[in-house]
């Protein structure tokens, strides 16, 4: 049997009860939620070790029966961080997937502090393994294989991961925008119509000069977000058509 690492176990409630003695007052929980509260406040930068023990009373040491490291603490924030993912109440895979991604996406925009997570690792929690449970199951129905569900969830993900972060930075200044003075989709347009050699870059020089982002309010609107997740689901669609065929024939 594999040996699952510690913060694995921890999270799932696996780890070996060796401990004598009263009943630690503190808990995985706790300390999380406690980071948790922090990243909210603070941001990301916010957290530490130290501060995360301040704040549930204990001298820092203490952390370390619960979470190893500070790249521990970040591991359980971003499965503890997640709301449950929405139910299937009877809708269609599709309508069901609209949904999953959107949600994943609007949580990322809640919490921004889950995008600057240095590498954000696959699911290993029992929060965000739900969510991928779900997505997979609501695609249980269709002709597609294992394989074929897990990748087309993966890639709803990274949609969603891929939106949200260029949402957030964008909408809150990216790096050096503000000092650019570029604080919407519209100076955006208008710095690209200015700096782009038409020779070298005809086709985006062209719709920048036309105004492309000139009417935009803020930097993406939810309607790019939809079309951009409709193209991902028509070529599922299409993909699930095919299979349909091929087991027919």
């Amino acid at each position: 049997m594999t040996e699952l690492p510690p913060v694995v176990a921890r999270m799932w409630g696996r780890e070996p009860g060796t401990r004598r003695g009263p009943r630690p007052r503190l808990d995985l929980a706790t300390i999380t939620a406690a980071a948790i509260e922090i990243a909210d406040a603070d941001g990301l930068a916010g957290v530490s070790m130290s501060g995360v023990a301040a704040r549930v009373g204990v001298a820092p040491m203490a952390l370390y029966r619960y979470v190893g490291s500070k790249d521990e603490l970040l591991t359980v924030m971003a499965d503890g961080a997640v709301a449950p993912p929405p139910e299937r109440d009877g809708r269609s895979w599709r309508d069901y997937l609209v949904a999953w991604t959107r949600a994943n996406r609007d949580l990322l925009l809640r919490r921004p502090w889950l995008l600057s997570l240095p590498g954000l690792d696959p699911p290993m929690g029992p929060r965000r393994l739900r969510w991928l449970d779900r997505a997979l199951d609501a695609l249980g129905d269709t002709p597609l294989d294992d394989g074929e569900r897990f990748n087309v969830v993966t890639a709803l993900t990274g949609y969603a991961l891929t939106d949200a972060t260029l949402t957030h930075r964008m909408s809150t200044g990216g790096r050096g925008l503000d000092d650019a003075g570029i604080t919407g989709a519209a100076d955006y347009g208008e710095v690209l119509a200015e700096v782009l050699d038409p020779q070298a870059y005809p086709a985006l020089t062209a719709m920048m000069r036309a105004g492309l982002l000139r009417e935009s309010e803020g930097w993406t609107e939810d309607a790019d977000f939809r079309f951009g997740l409709d193209l991902l689901l028509d070529g599922v669609e299409a993909l699930i058509a095919r299979r349909a065929t091929n087991a027919g024939a």
